[in-house]
């Protein structure tokens, strides 16, 4: 692999971390809002009650895992279909992948039960949610991808 390749890679990884963090912030805490508003959603946006182990706001820790769950969908988002089937591809890895995990590794490692007791609006709510949260993903991905090949032609 060349030097140039491989800070490639670190910079889409970089860039995979970025786009899932505010993609959390706006596109999963905004749909989430408007879940909440119309009474689906079992909790509100912004969550800032103290997590453990290390007591920061709820909506910090959604972030950076947020941000993680970026650098997979960046290394796998290569593979999804072009145009439209894009962003279906999106939906479908925000909705599934983070979800399942939440449902079945998260919630029961907090004390709750698995997959949150298999209550309807909770179950939607983190489909839709974190659906959304790849839509959001793969749009600040391009958007950050396309910016710094735009700015690399200006520099050479």
């Amino acid at each position: 692999m060349t030097d140039g390749m491989r800070a490639n890679s670190s910079a889409q990884l970089l860039f995979g971390f970025v786009a899932g963090l505010l993609a959390t912030v706006i596109f999963h805490q905004l749909a989430l809002a408007l879940l909440w508003i119309i009474g689906v959603a079992p909790s509100g946006p912004f969550p800032m009650a103290a997590t453990r182990p290390f007591g920061v706001p709820a909506v910090f820790s959604l972030a950076f895992w947020g941000g993680v769950w970026g650098i997979l969908f960046a290394l796998v988002q290569r593979r999804f279909p072009p145009s439209g089937a894009y962003w279906v591809a999106a939906f479908l890895f925000g909705a599934i992948l983070p979800s399942l995990v939440a449902l079945m590794v998260v919630l029961p490692l907090k004390g709750r039960p698995m997959g949150g007791g298999w209550h309807p609006p909770l179950l939607l709510t983190a489909f839709l949610i974190n659906g959304v949260w790849g839509i959001g993903t793969g749009l600040i991905l391009k958007l950050l991808t396309s910016w710094s090949s735009s700015r690399a032609r200006l520099t050479v």
